[in-house]
């Protein structure tokens, strides 16, 4: 087996676990936070790490400069961003950054798209 296709593999693998953290923390968030073992009260330090990561790669994406993997990012990232809005709307809190970062990513990934599949790649 190559080194490229075990990279391929192990990432696969990783997705499922991530996958099914999602999973637990979708069907029961309290569970999902227990077998994360992450705790609440250490949710502003997990949040300033996920962001730093979510900035690494964006920088990544771009340094790449593949118009697919920028498009597939910044996808995840108004996902992000358009979930949050909903979570925060139906609580009752305000939305309107998620919701302008959800559009932002949005505007990313048209561009992304657009310069892929209209003027081939960069």
């Amino acid at each position: 087996m190559s080194l490229g296709l075990a990279a391929i593999i192990l990432a696969a693998v990783g997705a499922l676990v991530t996958g099914r953290l999602a999973w637990m923390f979708f069907r029961d968030p309290k569970a999902g936070l227990a077998d994360a073992t992450h705790r609440p009260e250490q949710l502003p330090q997990v949040m300033t790490n996920r962001y730093l990561s979510m900035t690494v790669l964006a920088v990544a994406a771009a340094l790449y400069g593949d118009p697919l993997v920028i498009a597939v990012l910044f996808a995840t990232y108004a996902f992000m961003g358009f979930s949050d809005a909903s979570i925060y709307s139906r609580a009752g809190h305000p939305a309107i950054k998620h919701v302008a970062a959800g559009l932002a990513a949005a505007i990313v990934v048209i561009v992304a798209l657009l310069a892929q599949f209209r003027n081939g790649a960069v």
